[in-house]
């Protein structure tokens, strides 16, 4: 799979500033960052297309974050204004509401509404600071839907939607994201395990299989087909009712 990392480089960085001077002249970019390679170069992307005075960052551990020390080395290294904002509060305050209306609270709940309260969160800081939110999901993960609805998934722009996981790891060595966030493992943050875990199968199969079609493992394949089509309501607009009476 050849990948010119300089080019792409180029023209998506080119592509947030035609973005911005459409939709937000003189706006900044809101990023989320989480500590992991998404963010990190999403970030780094941006300080790249707009200048790092224009690129601000929201570290939103729910609680304690092992890996917040990634996250503070990338605002380090691109040396913008940034903000932390612990969410927990606002997760366990919800968590007792909903549980004390008599809803049981499932596992599943509890994995996806950190990220539903970290989107609110960039939004209010958007709002605040005069900002557009930037989505940091990469065709991968959205492949095979490994976002939450409405979290992650959303944003008012995303420089990395059709690039493959490996793909965002060239860019981001094309930008000098140091190594460590590059190759960092990916994980949710969520769930305790790795993402390539969670999913049963490698993001490298998977960029290939995306990118080719070609794919060894039948197993692997029909899972990842299923996932994907599973999962194609995430990247859609909503359904709507159109009454042709």
């Amino acid at each position: 799979m050849d990948f010119n990392a300089k080019k792409a480089c180029a023209a998506t960085v080119q592509w947030i500033r035609d973005w911005f001077d459409k939709n937000g002249p003189g706006c900044n970019a809101i990023v989320g960052i989480s500590g992991g390679k998404d963010s990190s170069i999403a970030a780094a992307l941006c300080v790249e297309a707009l200048g790092k005075d224009r690129v601000i960052g929201v570290l939103m551990p729910n609680g304690d974050q092992s890996d917040i020390d990634m996250a503070n080395l990338l605002v380090s290294h691109l040396g913008i204004e940034h903000y932390i904002v612990n969410i927990s509060g606002a997760f366990d305050s919800l968590v007792e509401e909903i549980q004390a209306a008599g809803i049981e609270f499932s596992k599943d709940s509890g994995i996806n509404l950190p990220p539903r309260l970290r989107m609110s969160t960039l939004y209010a800081v958007g709002q605040s600071k005069n900002g557009r939110v930037c989505n940091t999901c990469n065709l991968s993960e959205d492949w095979v839907g490994y976002s939450t609805r409405y979290g992650d998934s959303v944003g008012d722009f995303s420089p990395m939607s059709f690039f493959t996981t490996a793909e965002v790891r060239a860019i981001g060595r094309e930008l000098g994201v140091p190594s460590v966030l590059i190759e960092k493992v990916p994980t949710d943050g969520l769930s305790g395990m790795s993402d390539e875990e969670k999913l049963g199968f490698t993001y490298e199969e998977l960029d290939k299989y995306i990118r080719t079609g070609e794919i060894e493992n039948l197993e692997h394949k029909e899972k990842i087909d299923m996932l994907h089509e599973r999962n194609l309501f995430k990247l859609r607009f909503m359904d709507c009712f159109k009454y042709e009476g």
